[in-house]
């Protein structure tokens, strides 16, 4: 059985935050498992509709029927402890996050940040920033999303609230110009984490791709030594839309994790777990809600543990 974990801190964000989607899947297992004598082919046929339904995705709900089809075999008798058991199993394996996924924080490091506009992008960079200020990091901030009118303004304000410097130029600037000022300002400040907001359009693949390509360029020119990571702003509330969104992305440049925004309004929670199984990409930061230190790295055992936790 999964040990029971105090609701403190940051836990206890994600467990209320995780709230809907935990109703949605723990209440639909216990109308399942009632009046239930046999477990037959009807029961995993509904079963398997609860794990979709959830936005677990297709192949971890195929993973965890599996298994559990041997356990009936075995047994021929399941119960509603087992069948939780052996989610939890199956989605702690699923969400791991590699033992490398945040190499970048040793620093020095360039962090470009994407996602359409509307997911959060601007408000987790400076959730972000905020939180490795609190590990006594250097951060600081590059206005490369230069299209999108008041991104900058936008930028500017969580730059305050997070104690954490900006650079931007005017309105409509190229990217790449920004970006080449706030390198040589990284290096002569000697800061671990330069965090670069980057555009989110996705109407022209060709120029969003080109544009990340000549920023790529200007980092390998000006700061070779520093590490790379590609961050992509997902909202977990659009379900199968994030998935999309993220297939999209990866497919003009190297995304290297996820940051999932808005768990605390949604259902959908187990998209995270999807996006994970399907595109293979982790998910390496969660927000559960609008406050600056309502950001924090992805642990795989907090989010299930949380995703089943028993509600007071």
């Amino acid at each position: 059985m999964m040990k029971k974990k105090e609701k403190t801190g940051f836990f206890k964000k994600l467990v209320n935050g995780l709230s809907k989607t935990r109703k949605s899947i723990v209440s639909n297992l216990g109308s399942l498992f009632m009046g239930v004598t046999t477990v037959d082919e009807a029961f995993f046929e509904e079963l398997e509709e609860i794990l979709v339904m959830a936005d677990l995705g297709i192949g971890t709900t195929e993973e965890i029927i599996d298994r559990l089809r041997e356990k009936a075999e075995a047994s021929r008798l399941l119960n509603p402890d087992d069948v939780q058991e052996e989610i939890v199993n199956v989605l702690r394996e699923k969400m791991q996050v590699p033992e490398d996924a945040y190499a970048f924080e040793a620093g020095p490091s360039v962090l470009f940040v994407t996602g359409v506009n509307g997911v959060g992008k601007t408000t987790s960079i400076g959730k972000l920033a905020a939180l490795y200020q609190r590990q006594g990091k250097k951060v600081l901030l590059a206005a490369c999303d230069t299209f999108r009118a008041a991104a900058k303004d936008q930028l500017a304000v969580w730059s305050e609230r997070a104690g954490v410097p900006m650079i931007a130029h005017e309105e409509g600037a190229d990217p790449s110009a920004v970006l080449f000022d706030a390198l040589h300002a990284a290096k002569s400040r000697n800061v671990d984490l330069l965090i670069a907001d980057t555009a989110g359009r996705l109407h022209n693949r060709k120029n969003l791709m080109e544009e990340l390509k000549k920023m790529d360029r200007v980092i390998s020119r000006e700061y070779p030594e520093a590490k790379r990571e590609n961050l992509l702003v997902l909202d977990a509330t659009t379900g199968q839309n994030a998935i999309s969104q993220a297939r999209e992305f990866a497919s003009v440049t190297d995304v290297t994790g996820i940051i999932l925004t808005k768990m605390d309004g949604t259902a959908k929670g187990g998209i995270a777990i999807a996006i994970q199984e399907e595109l293979h990409i982790p998910v390496k930061f969660i927000g559960v809600g609008e406050r600056i230190d309502d950001l924090e790295r992805f642990d795989a055992e907090e989010f299930v543990d949380a995703l089943f936790a028993k509600d007071n």
